[in-house]
């Protein structure tokens, strides 16, 4: 027993000494962190403890240590308030549908891209279907506005083509969500095929060659070669997905926004935004956008663990 102790022993101090050599070896290395250090803990790590705002009926006079505690009362109003259950559903709601329906598309893309043999021609595709990614997100909602427009819109013409009336898309609020992700699978689905290219570019080429010698379609080799290979990237960018399932950015939902259509976009994202800057209600807005980040990790952490049992593959 003493000599099976003083081996562990032995092998810890011997763990210990060989990380400060790595440490010490590398130094050059490590110092190039620092930035990136010094950033995440000022501008992430740093601002955490206004979480405490949310527990607080804070006075901006006052400050954050100075403004009397209020317990849970700003979750109990954000939870019986008239929008809760109105911004989740929405959220949610866009949430869902952006994975069931977006999530897939940069995958399809990067397979049928991945399929083409005229070289110039595929990376004249690729780079049509990079540039949405690029244009402002305020400019794309203004291309939106302009394109569903019930008078001048394009979409419109083209439904009068047919015969039928012009339809008020923006001003309908069970359109929002089909609009917000459609609009999205336009702008997004190109550059999120980049790193499902880039998963591609290391299928072994004699397994390839190999299912071609047995008279395997193109369509076999994609489901048995070319999808397995996408399979671990895959699930770990939808894990990631799933941790955002409430963090529905504002900026687009805002800028789509307009007062036909609020109880179909109004948001957690929007209805924070506008109950702590505009209202200049901090203790609530802290309150519900921390239910927001509990609820992200939450299904983040299930959505990995899921993952990790099912099919070995996890962010952790």
């Amino acid at each position: 027993m003493i000599e099976v102790r003083s081996s562990g022993k032995v092998r810890q101090k011997s763990a210990v000494h060989g990380l400060w050599w790595q440490i010490i070896r590398h130094w050059q290395l490590l110092f190039m962190t620092f930035p990136a250090l010094i950033y995440l803990f000022l501008f992430q790590y740093k601002p955490m403890y206004g979480i405490i705002i949310a527990f607080k009926d804070y006075s901006f006079k006052k400050g954050i240590w100075g403004s009397p505690w209020c317990g849970f009362e700003n979750f109990n109003q954000l939870f019986n308030s008239y929008w809760f259950p109105i911004i989740l559903k929405n959220t949610l709601s866009i949430s869902l549908l952006t994975l069931v329906i977006s999530f897939p598309m940069p995958i399809i893309l990067a397979l049928m891209v991945n399929e083409m043999s005229n070289q110039r021609l595929k990376k004249i595709f690729q780079t049509v279907s990079y540039a949405p990614h690029f244009i402002s997100t305020i400019v794309v909602c203004g291309m939106v506005i302009l394109f569903l427009s019930p008078t001048s819109g394009i979409i419109n013409r083209l439904i009068e083509l047919f015969g039928l009336e012009p339809i008020s898309f923006m001003q309908q609020p069970g359109m929002f969500k089909w609009i917000y992700v459609i609009s999205g699978i336009w702008q997004g689905t190109g550059w999120g095929a980049i790193i499902y290219f880039a998963a591609l570019s290391g299928v072994d080429q004699s397994l390839l060659e190999a299912a071609d010698m047995d008279g395997a379609s193109r369509m076999q080799k994609i489901i048995h070669i070319n999808l397995p290979v996408l399979v671990p990237t895959i699930l770990v960018l939808f894990i990631l997905q799933c941790g955002s399932i409430l963090g529905l950015g504002y900026e687009k939902v805002y800028a789509l926004q307009n007062p036909t259509n609020l109880s179909g976009s109004e948001v957690i994202s929007t209805y924070v935004y506008k109950i702590g800057l505009v209202d200049k209600n901090f203790g609530f807005s802290t309150a519900a956008g921390l239910f927001n980040s509990v609820i992200n990790c939450t299904v983040l952490a299930a959505a990995n663990a899921i993952s990790k049992r099912v099919a070995h593959t996890s962010l952790w």
